[in-house]
């Protein structure tokens, strides 16, 4: 039998510029969301089939995009999650995305008012350098 991993922490934070310069908006992910609910994909380093688990519970709040998710260690990819977990190189969250309406900054980046939300990855290094997860607890058991 293996357990679940339950993890939360914040995917994107409003109002500060990642790596790239972009600005993410409160309330850009509102109509995203709606349509959405839990079936966005966990994946592993943006990787398209590289499943590691599901997330649970997706909202904004005062902060940004908070996400609640569990890692399936039976998934190969939520297998190698745990692991790279275990040796400390895996705290990021990172949103796949396609922008909608958007702005140029001055100087560099993008500010997104409305984003179209397609997962959300467990990454090594986020483009937010605050975007980051840690575990909260183990959840039922599952077969293996």
């Amino acid at each position: 039998m293996n357990e679940e991993i339950l993890i939360e922490g914040y995917a994107s934070i409003f109002g500060e510029p990642d790596l790239a310069g972009d600005i993410v908006r409160a309330g850009a992910f509102a109509r995203s969301l709606s349509g959405l609910k839990t079936n966005i994909p966990m994946l592993l380093q943006h990787k398209g089939g590289k499943i590691a688990g599901r997330w649970i519970r997706a909202r904004e709040d005062g902060k940004g995009l908070f996400m609640r998710g569990l890692i399936d260690p039976s998934l190969p990819a939520g297998k190698m999650a745990l692991k790279l977990m275990g040796n400390k190189l895996l705290d990021g969250l990172s949103i796949g995305f396609i922008a909608g309406d958007w702005k140029p900054n001055v100087g560099v980046g993008r500010c997104l008012n409305k984003v179209d939300l397609r997962e959300v990855s467990l990454v090594t290094t986020p483009m937010a350098p605050k975007a980051r997860f840690g575990v909260v607890g183990k959840s039922v058991s599952i077969a293996a």
